[in-house]
């Protein structure tokens, strides 16, 4: 159960769904300013955007369901009625729908792509604060004094000391987004956004899970966004290796 920031009349703003919406405006803010200091259609930009949004919250939708397929079978809705999302499963979908949008449109793929790898990490640091207004993917119990306690009624186990995994994996993302949109506005060539984002957000994300204590599947002794993140790594350095080699990726 997300906290409630205020409510007017029958109309009640829950802390969770605010803080991704302002993600979301963010990233259409800064990757429209990004697209148009490389010369690209900012409305182009904003129609992928919002495409998505959509096939992105089915991909993270679906690869949660195949995440507890076990549950699934026993309590369907259980599973499809949650608010569970597995953020891998959306950035697969998202890069897809990016793809077919820019063959349609004979648009080149990897710059635009670039645009989203730069934009998204503040998305994802604004979500993360929805997290912890929340209370999902919340950290294992600790005596340090560095730790959060979470209230009766949010989705992390109450009245216990955590460790704040949600404001480590915004500070994280807001790195994150530092760091990319640095190199993209300095050092650009294709693709090296894409690469550095698939490095830097599958190491964070490997690291972090080790801290948290959340159900959220696994593949033998990983959880299953460690045994993901093994791919999107090797996937990010083959990118880098490219460019430092060729120069430059094309759509060719």
């Amino acid at each position: 159960m997300a906290i409630d920031l205020f409510t007017i009349g029958h109309f009640t703003v829950h802390g969770y769904g605010l803080m991704i919406g302002l993600g979301f405006i963010a990233a259409v803010l800064s990757g429209g300013w990004l697209a148009k200091r490389h010369e690209l259609s900012e409305p182009d930009f904003t129609n992928m955007a919002m495409l998505v949004l959509i096939f992105g919250f089915v991909g993270g939708k679906l690869l949660h369901m195949i995440v507890e397929f076990k549950t699934l079978l026993s309590d369907p809705m259980e599973v499809i009625g949650s608010a569970g999302f597995v953020v891998y499963g959306g950035i697969l979908s998202g890069i897809a729908t990016i793809y077919v949008y820019c063959r349609i449109k004979k648009l080149k793929f990897m710059e635009y792509l670039d645009i989203f790898a730069a934009a998204v990490p503040i998305n994802q640091a604004l979500g993360r604060v929805g997290c912890l207004l929340a209370g999902c993917c919340y950290g294992k119990e600790t005596d340090s004094a560095f730790s959060l306690v979470f209230p009766e009624g949010s989705m992390a186990p109450p009245n216990v000391r955590l460790i704040p995994t949600q404001p480590l994996m915004a500070a994280g993302d807001l790195i994150m987004f530092v760091i990319i949109v640095y190199v993209y506005l300095k050092k650009y060539k294709p693709g090296i956004a894409t690469a550095l984002y698939l490095i830097l957000y599958s190491l964070g994300r490997f690291v972090i899970e080790f801290f948290r204590a959340d159900e959220r599947g696994e593949v033998a002794v990983l959880s299953t966004s460690q045994f993901i993140a093994i791919f999107t790594f090797a996937a990010g350095i083959l990118l880098l290796v490219k460019i430092r080699k060729d120069g430059r990726i094309t759509d060719e």
